[in-house]
């Protein structure tokens, strides 16, 4: 096992790692921008050091910065946490070269699943039904004219080397299709550096399932179940649940295993995720993606499965084995996340920093947890993701998860800022919401307006 192991992150999943490994003996060293400096990820790690400016371009982003960092301190090991480094295969092979411990997939599985054209071929071999689309890289409106014409409207055009919602258009005509061409590809040539596009057809209506899988360096894989990311706006999740409610347990039991033999296909190791699209109507599921890290989500399948995912993924690339077998894992109950950002709902989510003056955690009870690395008198930087908490719950039941859900968001209090709590708590309390029936459409074509309509001030 490590002794000490660098976080190349901020915020709520440092903290979270922090507090991870400090359960497991192992030694923390926090890493800062200049905004963070009074961070409390900053506070709670055994040593900090700042690796640039406020800019994440300067800091969080400078692989040499972080690796210094890491070399100064005799970090055995770096968890790049999610977004940032954490899907850079560049800064993997970084790690490999200076005798650091990426924890993660290595750089080669990075680059086979992170290209989606390249994942869809290898999931085809695989036996992994994957949506009907282009067999590769699509550079031009013309090509896509073509391809689209041959798939069927409406499609979606995706960027082949994106992530977090950048580079994504949907387009129900022909008419459409260039000018979001276009749009698209220059939006993920700014993000990515790269402007290849790839198309496949929109599955619509459809749920967002994902699958949890681990897997070790022995060759052992397993899940642990799937949740629901359905409840989504402009592409970005907004609440997650485990275990879903769209599907049965037949229908359960291959998308877990069809995730299973994806993550064995390409000796996945590490934590990990597999997306699928869901067309319900039809009862068909269709590979769109892996996520070669830990997600936002993964604490509601740690409260359905009881594995700590973090602890799983420092213990699997310190060399040990996965200390259970399929078998081993029994999941119970329903669990439910929010995310809580700093921003405002009634002018398009506009970001919201600024200092919090006054701050309230939800408490009490068995089954709540709030991820965070807010305190009163914080100072939530502009620089970053607006993302500042995490709630999430666990219930025996769904309608349990549903109202604990709601008391926690209740009883959530912070001020200085303005947050998106209020419309949490009016999501999870929509009667579709309650009811289980939603699709990745529901937020921004029924729920939104409607919310909008009733909060125009």
């Amino acid at each position: 096992m490590f002794n000490k192991i660098l976080i190349a992150n901020r915020g709520e999943i440092a903290v979270r790692i922090i507090r991870a490994a400090r359960e497991l003996g192992i030694a923390t060293v926090a890493v800062y921008s200049e905004a963070d400096r009074d961070a409390l990820h900053v506070a709670l790690a055994d040593e900090a050091i700042c690796i640039g400016p406020s800019k994440a371009a300067d800091s969080y982003l400078n692989m040499n910065n972080i690796l210094e960092a890491a070399v100064a301190t005799h970090a055995q090991a770096i968890h790049p946490g999610f977004g940032f480094l954490s899907e850079n295969s560049k800064f993997a092979r970084l790690c490999e070269e200076m005798k650091i411990k990426f924890i993660g997939p290595s750089a080669e599985v990075m680059d086979a699943m992170g290209d989606k054209i390249n994942a869809r071929n290898r999931m085809r071999t695989a036996k992994v039904p994957v949506t009907p689309g282009s067999d590769g890289e699509v550079f031009t409106a013309e090509e896509a004219l073509e391809i689209a014409d041959r798939i069927g409207y409406p499609v979606m055009l995706k960027a082949s080397a994106g992530g977090g919602g950048k580079g994504i258009r949907k387009v129900s005509s022909s008419e459409e299709l260039v000018p979001a061409f276009n749009a698209a590809t220059a939006e993920a040539k700014a993000a990515f550096g790269n402007g290849a596009m790839f198309i496949e057809r929109m599955i619509y209506p459809a749920r967002h399932i994902e699958v949890q899988i681990l897997g070790d360096q022995y060759g052992h894989v397993i899940h642990l179940g799937e949740r629901d990311c359905s409840l989504q706006r402009n592409n970005q999740k907004v609440l997650e649940e485990s275990p879903s409610v769209g599907i049965g347990q037949t229908l359960r039991d291959k998308i877990t295993q069809a995730a299973v033999k994806a993550a064995e296909a390409v000796k996945y190791e590490n934590a990990g995720t597999i997306e699928f699209l869901l067309d319900e109507q039809a009862g068909n599921f269709y590979f769109m993606e892996m996520n070669t890290r830990v997600q936002v989500e993964h604490p509601v399948t740690e409260f359905v499965s009881g594995v700590d995912i973090v602890k799983e993924q420092i213990r699997i690339a310190s060399g040990e084995a996965l200390s259970f077998k399929q078998e081993d894992i029994h999941f119970k109950g329903h669990a439910i996340e929010c995310r809580i950002n700093a921003e405002n709902p009634k002018f398009n989510f506009a970001p919201s920093p600024g200092k919090i003056t006054n701050l309230f955690l939800p408490s009490g009870g068995v089954g709540l947890r709030v991820d965070s690395a807010m305190y009163a008198g914080y100072t939530i930087p502009p620089y970053y993701d607006s993302m500042i908490a995490k709630v999430i719950v666990y219930g025996e039941t769904r309608f349990d998860a549903l109202m604990k859900m709601q008391r926690a968001l209740m009883e959530f209090d912070i001020e200085g800022v303005t947050t998106n709590i209020d419309f949490q708590l009016d999501l999870i309390s929509d009667p579709y919401v309650i009811a289980g029936d939603y699709d990745t459409g529901f937020l921004g074509n029924v729920f939104l307006p409607e919310y909008l309509k009733n909060n125009d001030e």
